[in-house]
């Protein structure tokens, strides 16, 4: 059985990015995956899958077409225009695969994935503006989500 300690060792990195995308603090974002990596929390970043999944869910909704998907990618690339870090049609996989299609990410390598996961629910994040307990409500689900897929 786990400690509480480690309990929270574990859950604190997870929210601490979470938090650090929420405020686009990139450098913070990168830290954070490679402690997550070291520290043997790989399965964790499935927290972050869920996380991106319901944040797409909240800015996209029901009844979002692809083309509205689209949009948004192609606005979200030209903000970064000469440095897009992802390809346009992964991004938009990735959306609506959270969406409800699925067998969008089946061609998508998971390095890609999480990075694009990343970087969109940052963007998200950012859009939404959410407060202190709004977020942790957000990595509270996500935890809720990814341990009901494990």
């Amino acid at each position: 059985m786990e400690s509480e300690e480690t309990t929270e060792v574990k859950e604190q990195p997870l929210g601490d990015l979470i938090r650090a995308l929420a405020k686009a603090d990139w450098d913070a974002v990168d830290t954070l995956v490679v402690e997550i990596g070291q520290h043997g929390m790989a399965n964790s970043l499935q927290i972050i899958g869920a996380a991106f999944a319901l944040a797409a869910n909240r800015r996209f909704g029901p009844g979002t077409t692809p083309t509205e998907v689209a949009h948004w990618v192609a606005g979200l690339r030209a903000t970064y225009r000469g440095q897009e870090p992802f390809p346009a049609l992964e991004m938009e996989g990735l959306i609506r695969a959270a969406l409800g299609e699925p067998e969008l990410v089946d061609t998508i390598a998971p390095k890609t994935a999480l990075g694009a996961e990343l970087f969109m629910l940052g963007q998200i994040l950012l859009e939404e503006n959410l407060s202190a307990t709004e977020l942790d409500e957000l990595v509270t689900d996500a935890e809720e989500l990814a341990a009901e897929h494990l």
